[in-house]
């Protein structure tokens, strides 16, 4: 086993809770928007989660659960809701409505002392992540990340592994020098692909996914004020997740 040099991050539920308090909120703003009645509520979001994408999402959503709508261009369609979304959902970050998850921004700054890389692989779009990381960690939080791999930058979406193998080759290190934190099955299941170690943190919408491949999966990552539990997978020597306890994982995965 290598040396570990670098963090990767899923951004949607992983760095912060996005979906249900953000991006559904979002989805709903664009839909009344544009003069439709579509509500996605939090039951029905967490069946559209299945599906990786906003564009991909809208696009199940009228394949398996609005299937009488009617329109003479639906790509169009998905197109100009999905843009109008993201500026919704850039809106809530900039005013302070999305906060980053417990144990986040301490760890973060643990790996840049420690003189660990950071990287972000995520199937939004990068203008999200770029409003994420500013609203919460401050502008200068960008150039922390040695690589923002988002969106369609690849053609294929989690849980194809495309993603993570895109941003291995950006940073310029091998599946076995890394380790992912991601949040869903779907997420997993393409870290996984790409052969490279994955911790996963859990939240309200993905606590009963099959996280087969993970090493560790824990509800947060816990603060010193704040214990994480580990469900299942290798332990962590205190009550919330270091530097160390990445190393000591990483070495013995």
């Amino acid at each position: 086993m290598k040396q570990l040099k670098a963090i990767i991050f899923d951004v949607d539920g992983t760095l912060a809770e996005t979906e249900r308090d953000g991006h559904r909120i979002a989805f709903n703003l664009a839909f009344k928007d544009a003069g439709l009645d579509w509500d996605w509520d939090e039951a029905l979001y967490g069946e559209l989660l299945a599906v990786t994408g906003g564009k991909e999402r809208i696009r199940y959503f009228l394949a398996d659960f609005h299937t009488h709508f009617e329109c003479d261009d639906i790509e169009s369609l998905i197109v100009n809701l999905h843009a109008n979304k993201t500026k919704h959902y850039v809106e809530l970050l900039e005013s302070n409505a999305i906060t980053l998850r417990p144990g986040v921004v301490r760890l973060i700054e643990e790996a840049r002392a420690a003189g660990l890389r950071l990287a972000i692989a995520t199937t939004t779009t990068p203008k999200n992540v770029t409003a994420l990381v500013k609203s919460t960690l401050g502008e200068e939080a960008l150039a922390w990340f040695d690589c923002i791999a988002a969106g369609d930058i690849v053609p294929a979406k989690k849980p194809a592994p495309d993603i993570f193998d895109y941003c291995l080759q950006k940073i310029g290190l091998s599946a076995d020098e890394c380790l992912v934190f991601e949040d869903s099955a779907n997420g997993v299941r393409s870290s996984c692909g790409a052969n490279i170690m994955t911790i996963v943190t859990q939240n309200n919408y993905t606590h009963n996914d099959d996280f087969s491949g993970a090493v560790t999966v824990l509800d947060h990552l816990g603060d010193p004020e704040l214990a994480c539990t580990v469900i299942m997978g290798k332990a962590i020597a205190g009550s919330y997740v270091t530097v160390d306890d990445l190393r000591q994982i990483h070495a013995n995965g």
